[in-house]
């Protein structure tokens, strides 16, 4: 249905139609947009009207929406990506190193890897704020979703400048405590009488640890996550053996590496970014000094 100039779709009205979709209900909707449920309600109705057709259907579980509006997300979605890009670009003068800058990381790397980069950055930089998003899935550059990008793949799509910073070794640790208790294996054979933390479903993962130790069968280990924070803290437990990036379980006194001979994998670290922004002085900054920490 076509729409007149009078009744365009207001902009809110499409954010809380956004909201509603991503969260599932009017009431998380409204605590997401600091708005009143009523007002979400009628913010969707406004829409609907304006569009000329029903948007969600009500169910005991919640907003459940339509397929004309499973098909509208990803152009609305597309629209609050921008919106949020203007205001981060608008945050500071071009020329200066102040402002916000959205940047998307792995949750490892977010949780045991970046916290001292930032510390020594906003040294650096008191002006800039950093939104982090700590999240396994790409975060999607081209259409400015976040403004830098820690990658372990090196991005094929041509808008996209990266910067090669490191190979981060990995390498099977324990807590010293569980070797005392168990013993500590000497070949790969070995590990098949141990404790082994692995991954559930990750696929890449799963491959690696196939590849790298395959006298241990997936079915056989005894703490399964996609999560990689959770197995580092498994292993610091003492509830078995895992895979660590090197730099990271070596600064961890009670770690022991076992099999160090072992080459379990290298992991390949990029900062990627829009091409339109890697002259950016906030930008540039960011990926400079995330550089010179991955480097040193």
């Amino acid at each position: 249905m076509s729409t007149s100039p009078q009744h365009e779709a207001e902009w809110d009205d499409q954010r809380a139609f956004l909201a509603v979709i991503e969260e599932g209900s009017l009431s998380a909707a409204a605590r997401r947009l600091s708005l009143s449920q009523p007002t979400v309600r009628a913010r969707i109705a406004a829409l609907e009207h304006v569009l000329g057709f029903a948007l969600f259907v009500r169910s005991v579980n919640g907003m459940v929406p339509t397929h004309q509006a499973l098909m509208l997300a990803d152009h609305v979605r597309a629209m609050q990506r921008a919106s949020d890009a203007m205001v981060r670009a608008a945050s500071s003068q071009p020329d200066q190193i102040a402002g916000v800058v959205r940047l998307s990381v792995s949750e490892f790397v977010g949780i045991e890897v970046l916290p001292p980069m930032l510390t020594s950055l906003r040294q650096r930089h008191p002006a800039l704020c950093i939104e982090l998003v700590l999240s396994n899935v790409t975060a999607n550059l081209l259409e400015h979703e976040v403004d830098v990008a820690l990658r372990m793949t090196d991005p094929k799509q041509q808008a996209l400048v990266a910067r090669k910073v490191a190979k981060i070794p990995l390498g099977l640790f324990a807590h010293r405590d569980y070797l005392a208790q168990r013993g500590t294996p000497e070949t790969t054979a070995d590990l098949s009488g141990h404790d082994v933390i692995g991954s559930d479903r990750a696929q890449a993962d799963l491959r690696l640890a196939a590849d790298v130790i395959p006298d241990v069968p997936h079915a056989h280990f005894v703490l399964r996550t996609d999560s990689h924070p959770a197995q580092f803290a498994a292993v610091r437990a003492g509830v078995g053996i895992g895979v660590v990036q090197v730099p990271v379980a070596v600064g961890h006194a009670d770690l022991v590496r076992v099999l160090p001979d072992l080459q379990v994998g290298l992991l390949e670290t990029w900062i990627v970014t829009h091409e339109d922004l890697r002259h950016v002085p906030k930008v540039r900054a960011v990926i400079d000094h995330l550089a010179e920490a991955f480097q040193g």
